[in-house]
């Protein structure tokens, strides 16, 4: 009787470690775990200053990002701008950066950030329903999103 419950505890706790390495992973939706080097994270003043403005601006043929990106069920989610507003304040910009980090894994170039509105024959994602913002990595706005991505800090 007391080897049968030493077993099943010793089966209950392989299962919550299996459970507990599993949820991380699953976190970054099939993306890979960030590299050593990017440990430090992503910078929130790069982000405000520098990527949010891309989520803003329009590009010819495409709609902003803003305006999908707020009110859609995508993994990228914006909080929508106040009535009026042209730009997010603080708070909104705090959690517009909680939210990037559900697309983005800090050291990795295939984050969907950078993959999914570039475009397939420069190696983006094959369909990003708001069509292909960038058509080349040489793109100055998407190299602001690697940039980001790869931990760039604010000047």
């Amino acid at each position: 009787m007391h080897r049968m419950t030493r077993v099943s505890s010793y089966a209950v706790a392989a299962a919550c470690l299996f459970l507990a390495a599993a949820g991380p992973l699953s976190q970054a939706k099939g993306q890979p775990a960030a590299s050593p080097a990017a440990s430090a994270g992503l910078d929130y003043e790069f982000f405000k200053t520098k990527v949010q403005p891309i989520f803003l601006a329009a590009r010819p043929g495409h709609t902003r990002c803003v305006v999908c990106h707020t009110i859609n069920n995508a993994p990228l989610h914006l909080v929508p701008l106040s009535r009026g507003s042209t730009t997010w304040n603080e708070e909104q910009s705090r959690r517009n950066f909680e939210l990037i980090q559900r697309v983005v894994v800090p050291g990795y170039e295939g984050s969907k950030l950078v993959t999914h509105p570039l475009a397939e024959q420069a190696g983006g994602d094959p369909h990003h329903g708001g069509g292909q913002q960038f058509n080349s990595q040489n793109d100055p706005e998407w190299q602001t999103l690697k940039a980001f991505v790869l931990g760039a800090k604010a000047k």
